[in-house]
């Protein structure tokens, strides 16, 4: 898995590329989300649209990061997943807790509404 991140208006913007099965790749990310934290950014936007595939390991990333963002009073949303990442979302009822939608600036629009 590939990752590129960067912090604007003190949203955590992420673009996630390849296969999230929670390798080495997926502690990084972890780190980059808690050094955004410590910097009190308080929501994040992570582009799923070309993960391939996500294995427990890269669920259990994505909760960790939700879980990190929801802790300090902020939210996570999930931009554009591919077919097969919906499908294993709703399978396993993640579509109840994470906040999907279909772009950028959707998920920018809800953070202001409820900012």
């Amino acid at each position: 898995m590939q990752y590129h991140h960067q912090i604007d208006n003190g949203v955590l913007s992420l673009a996630l590329s390849g296969d999230l099965i929670g390798e080495d790749s997926g502690l990084d990310l972890i780190e980059a989300v808690s050094g955004a934290i410590e910097n009190n950014v308080l929501n994040a936007v992570i582009n799923i649209e070309e993960v391939r595939y996500i294995n427990s390991s890269g669920i259990g990333v994505l909760i960790t990061i939700l879980t990190k963002f929801r802790n300090k009073g902020g939210e996570v949303y999930l931009v554009k997943p591919s077919e097969s990442v919906k499908k294993l979302l709703i399978i396993t009822k993640l579509t109840a807790i994470f906040n999907i939608v279909e772009d950028q600036e959707e998920a920018l629009i809800k953070i202001k509404e409820t900012s």
